[in-house]
């Protein structure tokens, strides 16, 4: 079978069982955006925190490099007898697995403010906290999305495990396609993670971008 004919079949196979799919890729795009929007409550403010606070940094950031050498599904182990099969241990795996790259870039983001911006604002009588929200976030912003942008893509594919433990997705269709020798059926859940990790990268993309424009027209050390 030549290439063509291959993704032919992957194609025939995606649109005769194209309920299946959809439910597929609904429970692959809920494991990755729920973990990673619970990776960027938790790890924007660990980051701030991490940037007043030197001991509080150390000990933030170690954490965060532990998340990330754990590999998922150790941490799915990890977390098995307390929580069983399913969605959440998958859950809790992928927001483990997302926290670094959002953490790390937040205080990368926050520390490499201009510091003469920072000084210029506590001249104007400008409190920590204002300097945070309207100078040192908006400016920060593009480099926090860029770990956003990171966590969602890795956690695209990191998402396929969750096969494993009864978490459902896309790694159904792979796994189970690699099991068998099915290379239509594996393509048919490969080829729509490829694209789905593409297509969230370019809306956080999109987001960073509105956020960006609208923080720098709407925003001024002076402005009350």
């Amino acid at each position: 079978m030549g290439l063509l004919d291959t993704f032919a079949a992957a194609y025939s196979y995606l649109v005769t069982h194209s309920d299946e799919f959809l439910g597929l890729l609904e429970e692959h795009l809920t494991l990755v955006l729920v973990s990673v929007g619970l990776a960027i409550v938790v790890a924007v403010p660990l980051g701030i925190l991490a940037t007043r606070n030197e001991r509080a940094k150390s000990v933030v950031m170690s954490v965060g490099n532990v998340s990330q050498t754990i590999p998922t599904l150790a941490i799915i182990a990890l977390v098995f007898p307390l929580l069983g099969l399913g969605f959440l241990p998958a859950l809790v795996g992928l927001f483990t697995y997302a926290l670094l790259p959002i953490l790390t870039n937040t205080v990368a983001g926050l520390e490499n403010v201009d510091e003469s911006t920072v000084e210029a604002a506590r001249g104007m009588g400008m409190t920590e906290n204002q300097i945070l929200r309207r100078i040192k976030l908006p400016l920060a912003l593009p480099v926090i999305f860029a770990g956003i942008r990171t966590s969602a893509v890795l956690n695209v594919g990191t998402a396929y495990l969750a096969f494993f433990i009864g978490g459902g997705g896309l790694g159904v269709w792979v796994i189970t396609g690699i099991s068998l020798f099915d290379t239509p059926q594996l393509l048919a859940g490969a080829i729509p993670g490829a694209l789905l990790a593409i297509g969230l990268d370019s809306l956080f993309a999109l987001v960073e971008g509105r956020l960006s424009g609208e923080s720098a027209a709407g925003q001024s050390p002076v402005s009350g």
